[in-house]
């Protein structure tokens, strides 16, 4: 059973009148947003929300900026934000985006820094900025319960190694380790992952399915959503290659519900609470 998320403030109230309205150019500062009881002006990408995000769900009142890489401006100047959240991946457009209002990047993948720290740094800085350092004290008490609650859950367990993969096509995934926020989160878990290679600094690499053999014997692989192709699992069983892999010889594969890879501290405690429960399925 999960824990459940309990909180005192609303997540979709909108930003006070002396805060104006707030956009996010990134999911995971989006996210934060909500967690701290302050709903955004406006995301990039709204429409992607519920396939990439699901968890917390986006208010219908968000207006849609379009991609990072194709920003609306007409849509942003038309919004009148005080402030716009953005990070160093988007420094390119913060000139032209300082034209239609303030903008503060905060900077999380990037540096070799640790994602899940780096979160819950920018969360309390976030927490100062909108004027909700008490929904952010309170909002990460919560988080370290849940991380203490699925580690305990977890110790009860004999836990296998796990890989987590995003499956490219039939030949390639995305692996994940290092210093991505899965991998923080697995810390603070208790669980091992089988994946020790080297990863970039944005927790991830992508490897051939022929390098998954490398693998501890025992590992248990655990595949993100979305599957594209919807059929790309029924293709990987038709493959020989697949059935040569140990995890997949011995039926030690599960898919789970998708999990932001880029986001920070809300989807850390998703993906510890979806972790936590396949494992208890497994024992």
């Amino acid at each position: 059973m999960t824990l459940a998320l309990t909180m005192p403030w609303s997540i979709s109230r909108p930003a006070q009148a002396d805060e104006g309205g707030i956009v996010s150019l990134d999911y995971g500062l989006a996210s934060t947003m909500l967690m701290l009881g302050v709903t955004p002006a406006a995301v990039v990408a709204r429409a992607d929300w519920q396939q990439w995000v699901v968890d917390p769900p986006m208010p219908e009142s968000v207006a849609d900026l379009g991609t990072a890489t194709e920003i609306n401006l007409e849509v942003l100047a038309r919004l009148k934000p005080s402030l716009i959240l953005s990070t160093p991946f988007l420094a390119a457009s913060r000139s032209q985006l300082e034209t239609i209002a303030p903008v503060r990047e905060v900077d999380i993948y990037g540096g070799g820094r640790e994602a899940l720290p780096a979160s819950i740094v920018a969360t309390r800085d976030l927490g100062k900025l909108l004027r909700r350092e008490s929904q952010a004290t309170a909002f990460l008490a919560h988080a370290e319960a849940n991380f203490a609650d699925c580690n305990r859950r977890i110790a009860e367990l004999s836990a296998p190694p796990v890989a987590l993969v995003t499956l490219m096509d039939e030949r390639h995934v995305r692996i994940y380790g290092g210093s991505g926020l899965y991998q923080g989160t697995l810390d603070r878990l208790g669980v091992k992952n089988a994946w020790q290679a080297e990863t970039n600094f944005w927790g991830f690499q992508t490897i051939t399915i022929e390098q998954l053999i490398s693998l501890p014997e025992n590992t248990h692989l655990m595949i993100f959503e979305p599957l594209t192709p919807p059929d790309i699992l029924q293709r990987l069983d038709d493959s020989p290659l697949w059935h040569e892999l140990p995890f997949a010889r011995a039926g030690r594969v599960s898919v789970l519900p998708g999990v932001l890879m880029f986001g920070m501290v809300r989807e850390a405690i998703r993906f510890a609470e979806l972790l936590t429960d396949r494992l208890e399925q497994l024992a």
